[in-house]
């Protein structure tokens, strides 16, 4: 049987304060450019897996501080979006993508069934099992919760800038996304930019989110602005106090209709 993960590599899933008294569950899901052992480098160079193509630069660090600062519960995903997006299907092309920006990935060209399906069971399911358990046990408990995953974006993309600090996106529920933009402190916040939900981006959203009634939105950081200590700590802080707000305003119990 084919296998990706080796028994000495960690689960996907990693769990940080898990018993955070914030509304918030912060997730994650290309919080690292870590490639399973048994893929090598996929074809690609040291330098390119540092690239944003492998993951969001900047987002983990954001999201720890984050963590800390609003006493979140948070969820990362601990392999690169290259060897499985989970913020995306397994049909999904971009799931386990062969060319990501303009660049080449060689080692996701002509995967087999098998190797599709292993990548499937052993990075993308037990990530989001992990996330639906927490979500659970949340409910069974009758927290509050509000799901808000935290991301990074390329300033530049395909030669294009990007005029824009953060985006907050939202599909099903507009709620929290408005909140943020009305009350965050700066011009250049935008709804759904760089990317929004005909990009596919809220997947992760529609299916952890939505499905249980919860409050939810992705946000967006360009990564310049979150490359360094400094400036994750101002952008944690900067994020902190609208969610603050929004955790008092609109947070809603975490039970299933």
């Amino acid at each position: 049987m084919t296998r990706i993960l080796s028994d000495d590599e960690p689960h996907p899933a990693e769990i940080i304060n898990p018993n955070g008294l914030s509304p918030h569950v912060l997730i994650c899901e290309h919080a690292s450019n870590r490639i399973p052992k048994n893929l090598g480098n996929l074809g690609l160079s040291a330098d390119d897996l540092c690239r944003h193509i492998a993951w969001d630069i900047g987002a983990e660090a954001t999201a720890r501080l984050l963590s800390r600062i609003l006493d979140a519960p948070l969820i990362i995903q601990r392999y690169s979006r290259l060897v499985y997006d989970c913020n995306r299907p397994p049909e999904a092309e971009a799931a386990m993508p062969v060319v990501s920006e303009i660049f080449d990935i060689p080692g996701n060209h002509n995967l087999t069934t098998a190797q599709r399906l292993a990548r499937t069971r052993e990075i993308a399911r037990p990530f989001h099992a992990a996330i639906e358990s927490f979500l659970d046990a949340r409910a069974a408990e009758q927290r509050q919760t509000i799901l808000t995953s935290i991301h990074s974006f390329t300033a530049v993309y395909k030669g294009k800038p990007r005029e824009l600090d953060v985006g907050f996106l939202f599909d099903r529920d507009a709620a929290l996304a408005n909140f943020l933009i009305k009350v965050f402190p700066t011009e250049k916040a935008r709804l759904n930019e760089p990317y929004g939900p005909k990009d596919g981006v809220m997947y992760l959203h529609n299916l952890h989110a939505a499905p249980r009634g919860l409050k939810h939105v992705m946000i967006e950081v360009r990564n310049d602005l979150i490359a360094d200590h400094a400036g994750q700590n101002s952008w944690a802080n900067y994020l902190s106090v609208p969610l603050a707000q929004a955790a008092n305003k609109l947070a809603t119990p975490s039970t299933r209709t």
